[in-house]
């Protein structure tokens, strides 16, 4: 007589992570997703460096040269500078004739020979920065002249006109805000939207894909369609946690390394980890959605009109954000629904970038996602076990929760 075969029965985390095993290791050969990330490395790297690169124009003085004759000048050109947005700095200069040699050679942007009236050599034309400093010098002169015709010191009263400024007192004054907030705001909003979109649709997908090849019933022969679920959404959510980290370390390196957030009130380390978290959140809830809903359909020309509105919502708050939260992080739909489940992976890493959030909110925010998971795990659950082994045509939703 032969023995009877022996049947193993594996615990739920063994099967969990059996599932979970398979789709890592399939996935991460894929060559999709290598050049996906490959992709949102090179492009965060290159955006830090660009960034970088712009800042450093931006930064750069304009360099004028003084002869002799308009040494004078010096002090209330660059106080002047200073007041109308330029950064200029000056260089004694020996002669005219060395002046325009400075000129040719690119050293200087423009040369102030005389002061009677305003004399000033550029090489081909004046450039727009120095434009409205050297008319609002030119005016000073011509006003120094009157204070001299008059007994003032004209000096003095330059330095005096050079350095006024209103002083201004706002009822609701802007809070302060770098531009290092708000590319991080940016970056943060379209680095998760771009990353939970992928996963989610790679989840929904292998639903599908399994489904229809008849895989799924050689799998459920072995383990139970909620430990099926589970294993997919943790081992692509695990795939998808990787880049994310990838991508952001990247980001987070560049920036650190060319000294972009050095003079920032940003803190780069915890806004990387927040964008962390909230991926981890918000693809638990898309993808245990988007698992459910894909198992609805028996072929992948379906999966777009079944989870098409889980897609929509995630894109709302994804619009929303790089539209209106970098520029007002206080509008009061930008904090609602950074509070709404769905809504709140996207918008509260912009709120924390951007420095606009609370404590507080930020642990209330998380809260209300996590405490709505377990409903979505036992409604997702319920729904793909309902419908995972039945093919055909669509499946209705109510048919799916309501079968026994």
């Amino acid at each position: 007589m032969n023995p009877r075969p022996t049947v193993v029965e594996i615990s739920n985390g063994a099967a969990i992570r059996l599932i979970a095993g398979r789709e890592i290791s399939t996935r991460v050969k894929s060559k999709a997703f290598i050049w996906t990330t490959v992709a949102l490395v090179a492009a965060v790297v290159l955006g830090g460096v660009l960034l970088h690169f712009v800042g450093q124009q931006a930064d750069d003085a304009q360099q004028v040269g003084v002869t002799p004759e308009a040494s004078g000048i010096s002090e209330q050109l660059v106080a002047l500078g200073a007041v109308l947005g330029a950064t200029i700095e000056t260089q004694d200069v020996a002669s005219a004739e060395a002046g325009e040699e400075l000129l040719r050679d690119g050293t200087v942007s423009a040369v102030v020979t005389g002061t009677d009236p305003l004399t000033v050599v550029v090489h081909t034309e004046l450039s727009d920065s120095l434009a409205p400093v050297l008319g609002s010098l030119a005016q000073q002169e011509a006003l120094s002249s009157a204070v001299t015709d008059l007994g003032g010191d004209p000096g003095e009263v330059g330095r005096e006109i050079a350095q006024a400024a209103p002083d201004v007192t706002a009822l609701e004054p802007e809070p302060e805000r770098d531009n290092a907030q708000i590319v991080a705001g940016f970056v943060a909003g379209i680095l998760l939207f771009i990353s939970l979109m992928t996963a989610g649709q790679l989840v929904a997908q292998g639903v599908v894909e399994e489904k229809s090849s008849r895989v799924v019933e050689l799998l459920l022969a072995t383990v139970r369609p909620w430990q099926l679920m589970a294993g997919k959404v943790l081992g692509i959510g695990v795939i998808g946690l990787g880049q994310v980290v990838l991508v952001v370390g990247a980001g987070a390196g560049t920036a650190a390394l060319l000294g972009l957030v050095d003079a920032s009130s940003i803190n780069l380390g915890l806004t990387a980890l927040w964008v962390i978290v909230w991926f981890v959140v918000g693809f638990t809830m898309y993808a245990l959605a988007l698992a459910a809903l894909a198992a609805l359909v028996s072929r992948q020309e379906d999966v777009g009109s079944v989870t098409a509105p889980v897609m929509t919502l995630m894109m709302i708050p994804y619009l929303i954000g790089v539209s209106i939260a970098p520029w007002d992080p206080t509008n009061p739909l930008v904090v609602f629904l950074s509070f709404v489940p769905f809504c709140a992976p996207l918008l509260m890493p912009m709120r924390i970038a951007l420095g606009e959030v609370a404590p507080w909110e930020v642990a209330l925010s998380l809260g209300l996602s996590l405490a709505l998971i377990p409903v979505l795990v036992w409604l997702a659950g319920r729904i793909y076990s309902n419908a995972v082994l039945r093919s055909g045509g669509r499946i209705k939703l109510k048919d799916a929760l309501t079968a026994s």
